[in-house]
């Protein structure tokens, strides 16, 4: 495991209605809520506002880049995500926002080969608009015998 508390990776993006409507047909959730603007128009929120999930895929991303930062070649373990813990969705992501999600290690946890990290999505006003801890299992590669 190398991986430190307190490492940190990025990841930025504005929220395009093709986003939108790209994952509204991978997952098949064209709830109106994502894709009509007339039924939004008359809600508390105005507008369309992105999928809960997309940004869990986001938080995913971070998930990767943190990843890709800590592995080299004769790493001993492949790290996979066990999973999201305490996923809370704060304020509206709308189209055209630009979040952006930081991915935090807050404990490593050697004996049970885990780590767990804090994950914080802002908009462009740096307003909160989701939270999660996200926990990775770092799974011991098999030794290499000697002449393979």
């Amino acid at each position: 495991m190398n991986v430190t508390i307190g490492e940190e990776v990025k990841f930025s993006k504005t929220v395009g209605e093709s986003d939108i409507y790209m994952f509204a047909g991978i997952t098949g959730d064209f709830s109106g809520n994502h894709v009509n603007e007339e039924f939004m128009r008359k809600s508390a929120f105005g507008s369309r506002i992105a999928h809960g999930a997309l940004l869990v895929g986001f938080m995913s991303t971070t998930s990767s880049l943190m990843i890709e930062s800590c592995m080299t070649e004769d790493s001993d373990a492949t790290p996979v995500s066990l999973g999201y813990d305490r996923v809370r969705f704060i304020a509206p992501v709308f189209i055209g926002d630009t979040v952006t999600v930081r991915y935090r290690i807050a404990q490593v946890d050697v004996q049970n080969r885990r780590t767990v990290a804090d994950i914080t999505v802002v908009n462009q006003a740096e307003e909160t608009v989701a939270v999660a801890h996200h926990i990775l299992k770092w799974v011991p590669n098999p030794a290499l015998k000697a002449g393979a």
